[in-house]
């Protein structure tokens, strides 16, 4: 089990690890070896996310979410296999956190007077000089 936050423990079972090539530099020894990961997480089917948390994560997970739910998560910033499968599972955890949090309620504010009274003035203004634009009318 990964432990998450307090009420939320993802089982190991429920992620599936791919190791691909990495990309990038790395002379002969990354022609050879499968040190990138791509760890995979069904959001839809996981019995660990609550139903909010699941939406906040599709939203902020974006484009690396496929339109099946799947959560797709590649690492390949070291060249190590060990230290990318650490990293994509940090990735994992942190995001689920953010989701975690609730967001904070907005307050309502109000503009202050003197900014209501700018504001409608500069709307005079403006009426003004759009008004003076006009061609006075043509007498016959």
């Amino acid at each position: 089990m990964i432990e998450v936050t307090q009420g939320i423990q993802i089982d190991e079972s429920e992620l599936v690890e791919t190791f691909i090539r990495s990309p990038g530099p790395g002379g002969q020894h990354v022609n050879k070896a499968a040190t990138a990961v791509q760890l995979r997480f069904d959001i839809e089917v996981s019995p660990a996310l609550p139903e909010p948390v699941r939406q906040r994560l599709r939203s902020l997970a974006g484009r690396r979410i496929t339109k099946e739910g799947v959560l797709v998560i590649e690492a390949n910033r070291y060249r190590s296999l060990d230290r990318n499968r650490q990293d994509a599972r940090a990735r994992l955890i942190e995001l689920v956190r953010r989701a975690a949090r609730p967001p904070r309620p907005r307050q309502r504010t109000r503009p202050s007077k003197s900014a209501v009274e700018r504001r409608l003035h500069e709307k005079r203004v403006h009426s003004e000089r759009k008004k003076r634009r006009n061609a006075p009318p043509l007498e016959e």
